[in-house]
């Protein structure tokens, strides 16, 4: 599982040392970035790096909800992939993991290259690998075997794609990592779409547990950025936005900082009507009272004719 080749370290370096390098992939210009900015050495021996227990379980705590809505999605990837040899693995937008599933007979090797809760795989730790690369990039990767910088860990293939939290912040990387050698490019590309599928789930999740007391727009599942959805509240602002809908509506914080109605943020900018609203209200109500005009008044707490009167001002037919 864990090797280390002599010729690899040769053609990171070689790569590294070419002026134009960086240019031809984005795995190159990871390994630049791996040996120039973090001044890593392919050829390093040294032990995985782990946060320690007591660091892990501040990270943990500071990510309960991302934690619980993501459990389900791991434990779902994991029975897909795992006979495979495969393991499922959270990180934080720094690299730490936080979480994973792995098989009892996969488990020692996972541990022994560093995949394991606690360990470190941001770029500036391991250099180009799924995790960091993916975090780095803030889009999905594919990291496969000979791709990564270091040597010591050109026996994994690994799958990942990012995760955003309710306001469109990087928070988190997923990840589908296999160490065994019949991990083929084909079967990682196979791997690489159903961990981006489950990324988008995490972020779906977790953006509609945040405004659980909002009433949740969707307006389209796109697979480079995710679903767009938006948080509206009882008096039709919008008070939240995905990532994807953030991208799609060309949305920001300071846009959202201040209370602005749906129908703007969706491009149908009508200036309000108090019609417009006594309309929505007896629509209601008579759907309440399935169509029973009597009932309807007897619900809004006004006589019959003044429910026909206001029911004739806003175009209403009995």
């Amino acid at each position: 599982m864990n090797r280390t080749d002599p010729r690899h370290e040769d053609i990171v370096l070689d790569t590294v040392q070419s002026a134009s390098s960086a240019a031809t992939s984005h795995v190159a210009a990871s390994w630049c970035r791996s040996a120039l900015h973090h001044k890593l050495d392919p050829s390093g021996n040294g032990k995985p790096e782990r946060v320690d227990s007591a660091t892990l379980a501040a990270l943990r705590e500071t990510h309960t909800a991302l934690l619980a809505v993501a459990a389900p999605v791991l434990d779902q990837t994991f029975h897909s992939v795992g006979r495979s040899g495969c393991g499922v693995i959270l990180s934080d937008a720094r690299g730490v993991i936080l979480e994973r599933r792995i098989s009892d007979g996969d488990e020692a090797g996972f541990t022994a290259v560093g995949l394991a809760e606690g360990g470190r795989w941001g770029e500036d730790a391991e250099g180009t690998n799924g995790i960091g690369t993916c975090l780095f990039e803030g889009k999905p990767v594919v990291i496969h075997r000979d791709q990564h910088f270091a040597s010591r860990n050109t026996g994994m293939s690994c799958m990942d794609a990012p995760v955003h939290d309710p306001h469109g912040r990087l928070v988190a990387a997923l990840d589908v990592s296999s160490c065994r050698d019949d991990h083929s490019p084909a079967m990682a590309d196979m791997i690489a779409a159903l961990v981006r599928d489950a990324a988008r789930r995490i972020e779906r999740d977790y953006f509609c547990r945040h405004f659980a007391d909002a009433r949740i727009i969707f307006l389209a599942d796109d697979t480079p950025t995710g679903t767009a959805l938006l948080a509206v509240d009882t008096d039709d602002l919008v008070i939240g936005a995905s990532r994807g809908a953030r991208l799609r509506l060309g949305l920001d914080d300071a846009v959202l900082d201040r209370p602005c109605p749906v129908d703007q943020i969706m491009g149908a900018d009508k200036p309000p009507s108090f019609e417009d609203r006594d309309r929505t209200i007896l629509r209601q109500a008579l759907a309440r009272a399935g169509g029973n005009a009597s009932e309807a008044a007897r619900l809004l707490g006004i006589g019959r004719a003044t429910l026909y009167r206001r029911m004739d001002r806003v175009g209403l037919r009995p």
